[in-house]
């Protein structure tokens, strides 16, 4: 990665993922694209628990676009979003104390422009209206504190969204398990994975329908001896 000063920047371009491979990916869930990630790479991938889908159902795999903003204000938030284009994910960072980075009016505008979501690491407000409309919102907070639109910041470089490294263009995908960002160079390889995963969760559920077991499926017999826990024929207050 460049080591160049990314500082109060907007860089207009961004290199963005196979059309294709973002579109395979939209159909996986973010369980299965982390547990085919790499493991020295997933945990990092992942942002934190406090990243929440305003509703649950929702899901999203898009191109990250990157705002990195000042403490209260979100005029950077607005320039990633006039940038963004059809199928990105905004990615916003709004430093502490945090504002409402994102509301109504912001998601009627990217509900036209065909964007794929926004990710806060912050606070977003309007959360009622938001609801209603269905437009998929992660937020780190929900608080109606106005924003201000005067200070400057940073719009697709490198940044920090509830302690996940950002690029853009990294694939955003999200749903209600969470926000996960996989690196371009990771892409087809953690989809593939992915896939092969989810026929295998496919298969198991119809074998549990079945009459499985999914202790036996799992093949945890011998976990379970290695353990060293006993198993009892009797109740816990049996003499």
């Amino acid at each position: 990665m460049s080591t160049k000063p990314h500082e109060n920047v907007v860089y207009r371009l961004v290199r963005r993922p196979d059309p294709a491979l973002v579109a395979r990916a939209a159909r996986l869930t973010v369980s299965d694209l982390y547990e085919a990630l790499p493991a020295d790479v997933r945990d990092a991938a992942m942002m934190s628990p406090r990243m929440r889908p305003l509703v649950l159902a929702s899901r999203i795999a898009g191109p990250a676009v990157t705002a990195q903003c000042a403490a209260s204000d979100n005029l950077m938030m607005h320039k990633a979003l006039q940038l963004a284009t059809r199928g990105d994910v905004l990615v916003v960072s709004g430093g502490e104390p945090s504002a409402a980075q994102w509301g109504y009016l912001a998601a009627v505008y990217a509900e036209r422009k065909n964007l794929a979501g926004v990710i806060v690491d912050g606070c977003i407000r309007d959360a009622d209206a938001l609801a209603q409309r269905h437009y998929p919102v992660w937020s780190t907070a929900i608080a109606p504190a106005h924003p201000e639109k005067r200070r400057s910041g940073t719009v697709n470089a490198p940044l920090r969204c509830d302690g996940a490294l950002v690029h853009p263009g990294d694939l955003i995908c999200a749903d209600g398990d969470g926000v996960l960002v996989i690196r371009r160079h990771d892409l087809a390889a953690a989809i593939e994975k992915a896939e092969l995963r989810m026929r295998h969760e496919a298969q198991a559920a119809v074998a549990i329908e079945g009459g499985a077991s999914l202790f036996d499926l799992h093949d945890l017999e011998a976990a379970f001896a290695a353990s060293g826990v006993r198993e009892i024929e009797a109740h816990w207050d049996d003499d």
